[in-house]
């Protein structure tokens, strides 16, 4: 799994860091997400998937390890013309 955030879409409710930790943690100065893991260890990824549910702006997503990401952390979805 490859995790990318959108920290232009992140809210800073936390709740990504509640719940994983270890992939996600919150900047000191905005709050917003900081990712600290982009290919999460495996017994993150139910954490990780639940993060993205969970997350209220739709700031996180999540592809196939190895997946490519765009510059700004974000992972491209399938059919999406921004991927490279």
């Amino acid at each position: 799994m490859r995790v990318g955030v959108d920290r232009d879409r992140c809210c800073g409710a936390g709740n990504c860091v509640v719940t994983a930790p270890e992939v996600f943690d919150q900047d000191d100065e905005d709050g917003l997400v900081l990712l600290r893991r982009a290919e999460p260890p495996a017994d993150t990824v139910d954490r990780v998937r639940l993060a993205v549910e969970l997350c209220p702006a739709g700031a996180i997503s999540v592809a196939p390890a190895g997946a490519g990401a765009l510059l700004d952390g974000r992972v491209p979805a399938a059919g999406d013309p921004a991927t490279p």
